[in-house]
């Protein structure tokens, strides 16, 4: 699934430059939705499959990886630079979409009017932010900087086509697989499929947004490495979750509704004090935030998780 992820984005991104695709949209929509398209598939396979509870797991699980993890990760790497842009637009987006989350996922689940409320919100965002980048130099402009950043984009057609049409295949597959081999662990291990979704699973369909964290961290593009965290995080809230209810209803699992999505909204909360401070995410933060999933994680196996089952 990493490597199908890897080459749906750079088949994607060479065909919209191909055929004229400014950099600002291919950073807000081709980038983001190639990273998010494991999460996406995945939790519609698994909601298929009877298992809505693995998909919520996933979604949820995702986004708390994603902040704690890979996010810690990537400050260890190099202390992450914010800007006031980045906290006043994109960190509060992840905000309001969490508290919107919580608030549908409380009335016990998405249903499809529900699911076409959180994507039509994902619609606003993405041209809200399209208006106000347009008028940024386009080298400047965040989303246009992660297109740019996007590494081993084919020139051909055909070969871009190939990257494109391999890549979507192997997410599909991989989709299946995980979602086949979470329930054959959930069974053989005796354990419910929501932890699987919220641990194993989610680390799974992480691994693309992983990657491209630790190569923007690596070369120094800190502010492209939490502008993919968070919008990864809005992407899988509104529309991977409002994706999958439009097609088929998730139930909110109860276990999740007492504790994980409590923990989605406290570490959301959480970042905006460790980004405000001195305009960055300082190493020692990211190694709270690392230490952080670490205690989730105990938690989830241990007699914490009991309580709230």
């Amino acid at each position: 699934m990493l490597f199908a992820a890897d080459y749906l984005v750079r088949g994607a991104v060479a065909i919209a430059r191909l055929i004229g695709v400014s950099p600002l949209i291919i950073g807000l929509s081709v980038v983001a939705v190639g990273t998010s398209a494991p999460e996406f598939v995945t939790a519609l396979s698994a909601a298929l499959s009877g298992a809505s509870d693995m998909a919520i797991g996933n979604v949820v699980g995702s986004n708390i990886v994603n902040m704690l993890l890979i996010l810690g990760i990537a400050a260890m790497i190099r202390p992450i630079n914010v800007s006031v842009k980045v906290i006043a637009r994109d960190a509060m987006m992840v905000v309001g979409a969490t508290a919107l989350f919580v608030a549908i996922g409380l009335t016990g689940g998405f249903n499809q009017w529900q699911g076409a409320l959180l994507v039509c919100c994902l619609i606003g965002y993405l041209y809200l932010t399209y208006k106000v980048e347009r008028v940024e130099n386009n080298k400047e402009a965040l989303h246009a900087r992660e297109a740019e950043d996007v590494g081993g984009v084919p020139q051909r057609t055909w070969v871009a086509i190939a990257f494109l049409a391999g890549g979507l295949a192997g997410i599909v597959i991989g989709a299946k697989l995980l979602v086949s081999g979470g329930l054959g662990i959930a069974e053989a291990f005796e354990v419910s499929r929501t932890i699987v979704g919220l641990t194993l699973i989610a680390v799974g369909t992480s691994l693309p947004e992983l990657a491209i964290v630790i190569v923007a961290s690596w070369r120094g593009h800190s502010d492209i490495a939490l502008g993919n965290v968070l919008g990864s995080n809005i992407f899988n809230l509104l529309g991977v979750t409002g994706g999958v209810a439009m097609i088929t209803p998730l139930a909110m699992p109860i276990e999740v509704m007492n504790f994980d999505i409590w923990v989605l909204l406290g570490m959301t909360i959480l970042l905006l004090p460790l980004m405000i401070t001195e305009n960055r995410i300082s190493r020692a933060e990211g190694r709270l935030l690392a230490g952080l999933y670490i205690v989730y994680l105990a938690a989830q196996l241990g007699p914490v998780r009991q309580l709230f089952a």
